[in-house]
């Protein structure tokens, strides 16, 4: 009820089925042969939904957004969190390291708490570290995120003759979902603009202090969980 769980079965006269179940649909009707394009959609299909439904991944990437006003900066940003996640993805997937998930989801909420903070500094018109190079705190905490990413993998117990192309197209959808959020965010931002809407101070001000306040919260709660005094 928790997972996803990749079911491959190699039949004896060759043919091969791949069928990914999920909590929402655990059980398939087995007889007929995936092509290999078919499971890469599936791979792919995973990766968009493991960003877009990842409220944490996503909430770290609209931090960025917030802390980051120049253009060349945010995409020196975004492909440095990019580079990081994809880096220790890799590593996780292909079995080099790994990380206990607990103290790991723990890890990721402070990462968000950290850039809660940063974010009234910009609007303070205060700098930090951070804000002058969002980049190298961007790809310090990626490498944090791709342990988190590649949890959606590792979890389906592939085999190794699927990990290569799992890998790939697993990570190319959760790119196209991170893309596809941040495009969202800077038209958001800049139909805004166009319109001339003028937000009240307090509403202007409320996304920074989602962040904080979410990353503070589960940094408090997934730490209580590490510590065993919550389950």
């Amino acid at each position: 009820t928790i997972t996803d769980v990749l079911v491959r079965i190699e039949h004896l006269d060759g043919r091969v089925e791949s069928h990914l179940l999920r909590p929402a649909t655990p059980a398939v009707t087995l007889g007929a042969a995936t092509t290999r394009l078919e499971r890469a959609g599936s791979y792919l299909q995973l990766g968009l939904q493991h960003i877009l439904l990842g409220v944490d991944h996503l909430l770290f990437v609209l931090g960025l957004l917030l802390i980051v006003r120049d253009r060349w900066m945010l995409v020196k940003t975004i492909t440095a969190f990019t580079v990081a996640h994809s880096i220790t993805l890799a590593i996780a997937t292909l079995g080099y390291a790994s990380a206990p998930l607990v103290p790991l989801n723990a890890a990721i909420a402070l990462s968000i708490l950290f850039l809660g903070p940063e974010i009234v500094r910009v609007r303070r018109g205060q700098t930090s570290f951070t804000i002058r190079h969002p980049w190298v705190v961007a790809f310090a905490f990626g490498l944090l995120h791709g342990f988190g990413f590649a949890s959606g993998l590792t979890a389906m117990g592939l085999p190794k003759a699927e990990i290569p192309l799992a890998l790939l197209l697993f990570n190319v959808g959760v790119e196209l979902g991170q893309l596809g959020f941040v495009l969202m965010v800077i038209l958001l931002e800049r139909a805004f603009r166009v319109l001339q809407v003028e937000w009240p101070r307090l509403v202007s001000a409320l996304p920074g202090y989602v962040v904080g306040s979410l990353g503070a919260y589960w940094t408090i709660q997934r730490t209580l969980i590490l510590l065993g005094v919550i389950r």
